[in-house]
């Protein structure tokens, strides 16, 4: 039987943090991990829009038009490393305009993740 695995999903805003992130993934033995190029629905609202996403707009930093989503399957072993590891490189995910990582469980992984 497998081992119990989370598919942990990084939606990164800090996006200059990306290659430091992924040395320190690998360091703690994150085998892998998928990189796609995101932008939220706050960022595409525009300004003028009377609405609550409008409001959410003014809320995140305008500098910083994308973000990156990283998709990781790993060990439920491995999960409290890796966000501990997100966290500390991003200097804290409660600060705003970081990013949100969440997990959910992956109840069956086929194919060949890792090279041994």
């Amino acid at each position: 039987m497998n081992k119990p695995m989370q598919l942990l999903v990084l939606v990164l805003n800090k996006v200059d943090c990306l290659d430091t992130l992924f040395e320190e993934l690998i360091r703690i033995g994150v085998k892998g991990a998928t990189v796609v190029d995101s932008k939220g629905m706050a960022r595409i609202v525009g300004e003028d829009v009377y609405s609550l996403f409008g409001s959410l707009r003014m809320l995140v930093d305008s500098d910083t038009e994308s973000s990156k989503m990283v998709f990781m399957a790993v060990n439920d072993d491995l999960v409290d490393a890796v966000r501990e590891t997100v966290d500390r490189v991003l200097g804290g995910l409660q600060k705003p305009d970081t990013g949100v990582l969440f997990g959910l469980p992956i109840t069956f992984f086929d194919g060949k993740a890792d090279k041994e």
